[in-house]
């Protein structure tokens, strides 16, 4: 159980911190910015599941709410290096993880009408929403694949603190990232459908206007 007594340490304030096997690093590591982004998704999920305590219903809210879960226990990941040898069990990300998300994919786009233009990040404000929280997890995993370009992927030999990142939570990032899409585009089914993303020339031929969201 996790006990937060305090909520300010002040350890942090030369510009290092502390990640999960007790080592110390710079704020500025690309392993802190990965998890840190990964922080910042997992809060872009929060705010599009408050937006859709409405419109989706309990499966669906359920499974926002486990990803956000797993995006806790990614981070916990990210923050460990790989190590040969461990006192205690790692959080570590499992491929099983990454077949939920694409069985959640397959079952969403299965009631999705056929993608034949680029869309629009918007529509409804849940959509919006979801496709804010995409980006960000797209931006989560450019930062995890820097952390990979700088440690690698092969874990630390005994008492080294070097270890590398583990790739499966990466790709669990990019599917991630791939469900929040067809979300997006499933969040807006009953409010109209895909917002079309309209070519330049288009564009000029006549007025755009913003289409008018119904609370109803």
């Amino acid at each position: 159980m996790v006990k937060l007594t305090k909520i300010y340490t002040r350890t942090g304030d030369e510009g290092m911190t502390g990640l999960s096997d007790f080592s110390r690093t710079r704020k500025t590591d690309p392993r802190i910015q990965a998890y840190a982004d990964v922080d910042e998704a997992n809060s872009a999920i929060g705010v599009a599941v408050a937006l859709a305590l409405n419109e989706f219903d309990e499966d669906t809210l359920h499974l926002l709410s486990q990803i956000q879960n797993d995006l806790f226990d990614l981070g916990a990941d990210l923050s460990n290096p790989l190590n040969e040898y461990y006192e205690y069990d790692p959080l570590r990300v499992g491929s099983e993880w990454i077949d939920a998300l694409e069985s959640a994919i397959d079952k969403y786009n299965g009631e999705l009408g056929k993608l034949d233009s680029f869309i629009l990040p918007g529509g409804s404000g849940l959509a919006a929403g979801l496709h804010l929280a995409r980006t960000v997890v797209r931006r989560a995993e450019r930062s995890a694949w820097h952390a990979i370009e700088e440690y690698g992927t092969e874990p630390a030999k005994k008492g080294h603190h070097d270890g590398g990142v583990s790739v499966v939570a990466v790709r669990y990032l990019n599917r991630l990232s791939d469900l929040l899409f067809v979300l997006a585009r499933y969040a807006n089914i009953k409010h109209g459908g895909d917002v079309k993303w309209v070519p330049a020339a288009n564009r000029r031929e006549r007025p755009l206007r913003v289409r008018q969201v119904s609370d109803e």
